[in-house]
């Protein structure tokens, strides 16, 4: 019997991931048999393809560090090349719980993208101080640009079907950033219809995190100012 995951790819971004990229996708192979995982090598410079590879995941080599919005795009071209309908975004540092994927891929029936929200009534994760301000801002600002009541419009963890692949594949942003805020965007004003599931994140399991304290500041005013370029864009034609 076919089931939605026959129909998903499970693309993990990956820069530097050697620690833990094995444990994640094992995890992803024991909650989601028979999913396919793709792991986009971002350019790391450790052995990530290798031990991506070793257990049992195809691999995407860029050349250079792209960030997440270049691997991703890779990972949606990668998709519609292979015959996939759906996309799952799932970290590589084994924050994002694979159980679920289910639930997300069940909304996709009436939704094109569904948000895996860490602040929508699940779990303990917690943001504080001026990244959790921006957090909270970014979201009224993009409910009201979705028309959708959206609680963590930076989650990484996204589920997209057709309508959102087909598009993203040739328009997702590789800015800072505009893998989550200007992303969302895009649908939007492409006419995607946007909804998310509360689930529960991890504390990462290896590698470095992509931000620190010390840069929370930054992070307040880089995610405004790709909040502004994305509605500056013009809209993409479906």
């Amino acid at each position: 019997m076919q089931t939605p995951l026959d129909d998903t790819l499970i693309v993990l971004p990956a820069f530097n991931e050697e620690e833990v990229i094995a444990s994640v996708i094992a995890e992803i192979r024991t909650k989601l048999p028979g999913a396919k995982c793709l792991v986009v090598n971002d350019g790391s410079i450790d052995d990530t393809t290798a031990v991506a590879r070793a257990a049992g995941s195809d691999v995407a080599v860029l050349p250079y560090n792209l960030g997440v919005g270049g691997a991703m795009r890779l990972g949606f071209k990668y998709a519609i090349a292979n015959g996939y309908r759906n996309v799952v975004q799932i970290d590589s540092d084994g924050q994002h719980d694979p159980a679920s994927v289910p639930a997300m891929l069940e909304r996709l029936g009436h939704a094109d993208i569904v948000i895996g929200a860490r602040f929508a009534g699940e779990g303990d994760y917690s943001v504080s101080g001026p990244r959790r301000w921006a957090m909270s801002v970014l979201s009224v600002l993009l409910s009201r640009t979705t028309k959708a009541k959206l609680t963590d419009t930076t989650s990484g963890f996204k589920a997209c079907g057709p309508k959102a692949v087909a598009i993203f594949a040739e328009h997702f942003p590789a800015e800072y950033l505009g893998d989550t805020i200007e992303a969302l965007v895009i649908a939007a004003r492409a006419g995607c219809t946007i909804e998310q599931v509360p689930v529960t994140m991890r504390p990462r399991a290896g590698g470095r995190p992509s931000h620190n304290p010390f840069k929370s500041a930054a992070y307040l005013a880089r995610a405004f100012m790709a909040y502004g370029f994305a509605l500056t864009r013009p809209s993409v034609s479906t």
